[in-house]
């Protein structure tokens, strides 16, 4: 192929490309000068919050109780003004038309101001977390073993600062953290889901806790549970409908195992035990447990049954 036919097939490509009709969807045309989120600055803020919740174990290794508080204000520094950044961003998101920036500024300000404020109430319940994670498995050596190396409180940590901006009015950007701890743990946790202290997943792989979840204290889930919806209520139109309570209800001092599967906005009342790879859509009743039915049946196996004659 010469150069001027590449060349032809480029431009082609790019006009295809552009057409209106083929991006319907999926092009963000925004406003000249607004930002977008960027996941640079996400992944620093990420590193920033685990630094301050968790001194020592992520950040800088070399502390000590003379120089934390250095570092941490200089965290805390550095945490705002790329903040404020990823809020602003949100906010141009959200609004179609442009909007002032000073008033997008404040409002940032405001936001990031009220969410530094709410980390020392944050550590306390991630606190709880990690409790609950190391009494949960007897492998466990330490709560720095947890901290380190489980992934339930990188998720974990990532959802309750994501909720947190949620509940503080932040669009898009809460959706974008708790998908990157998704993409980093395999837990996936929406940021929108009510979540008590004393919580905990073991293992953690495949986990899935939808947007209208509410969770109740020391609950404790294996790998592989879902916490989802059952197919979507239709309006009048035929459309889906969204923003209503869709997705289970967890009491306190609940337990699912590996790979149940609760679906519907339904009550798994206080005590209830789940086995595994059972499937729920009833709620229960307190102390309830649900369990497969067992089925033995004797048998003599022959060499012949398995072709090795």
């Amino acid at each position: 192929m010469s150069p001027q036919e590449l060349n032809e097939v480029l431009e082609q490509t790019a006009r295809h490309l552009a057409e209106p009709d083929s991006m319907y969807g999926l092009f963000y045309k925004h406003a000249d000068g607004d930002p977008l989120p960027s996941a640079p600055a996400l992944t620093e803020i990420i590193d920033l919050c685990r630094a301050i919740l968790f001194p020592g174990f992520y950040g800088k290794s070399t502390l000590s109780s003379k120089t934390l508080p250095y570092h941490i204000g200089v965290s805390l520094d550095r945490l705002s003004h790329l903040l404020i950044g990823q809020v602003i961003a949100g906010l141009c998101f959200q609004h179609s038309e442009k909007v002032q920036t000073c008033e997008l500024t404040d409002k940032a300000q405001a936001i990031v101001a009220e969410f530094i404020s709410r980390l020392p109430e944050l550590r306390r319940i991630l606190a709880t977390d990690v409790e609950a994670t190391y009494n949960g498995d007897p492998a466990a050596e330490s709560y720095g073993e947890i901290i380190s190396c489980y992934p339930v409180i990188k998720a974990i940590t990532g959802y309750r600062i994501a909720h947190e901006l949620l509940v503080l009015g932040v669009p898009l950007i809460p959706r974008i953290i708790t998908e990157m701890a998704h993409s980093e743990t395999g837990i996936d946790i929406h940021p929108g889901a009510q979540i008590g202290h004393h919580f905990t997943i073991d293992h953690g792989t495949g986990v899935v806790i939808g947007a209208t979840c509410i969770i109740g204290n020391y609950v404790k889930l294996y790998q592989g549970v879902t916490l989802g919806a059952k197919s979507f209520p239709l309006d009048e139109n035929g459309n889906p409908m969204k923003n209503i309570p869709r997705h289970p209800i967890l009491e306190d001092n609940v337990i699912v195992y590996s790979n149940a599967t609760v679906l519907g906005r339904i009550t798994l009342a206080k005590g209830t035990v789940i086995g595994g790879n059972v499937w729920v859509t009833e709620s229960t009743k307190p102390g309830e447990q649900l369990v497969q039915a067992k089925q033995r049946k004797s048998q003599i196996v022959r060499p012949e049954d398995f072709g090795c004659l």
